[in-house]
């Protein structure tokens, strides 16, 4: 399945205070889960959003639709799930 990716204003936020490197690994991260959902992608139980990406020390949390992932949140794992 062929997904389109949004981001909300925190996470582009979020992306914004990473550094550079790290930030182009997420992008390259985000861009492979269009298809299929493919990475390292976990379903969260009792937790706000539904699923998370892991990159590295780099957590990106979002949601899936029937077409679309809505990205909302990307942080450090220290401080992802607070």
């Amino acid at each position: 399945m062929k997904y389109q990716i949004y981001f909300k204003a925190k996470a582009i936020k979020d992306l914004k205070k990473i550094s550079k490197d790290d930030a182009k690994k997420i992008a390259a991260k985000i861009k492979e889960m269009e298809n299929n959902l493919q990475g390292d992608v976990r379903k969260l139980t009792k937790h706000t959003h539904e699923y998370r990406l892991r990159v590295g020390d780099w957590r990106i949390l979002f949601e899936t639709e029937i077409n679309k992932i809505v990205i909302y949140k990307i942080k450090h794992r220290k401080d992802a799930y607070r």
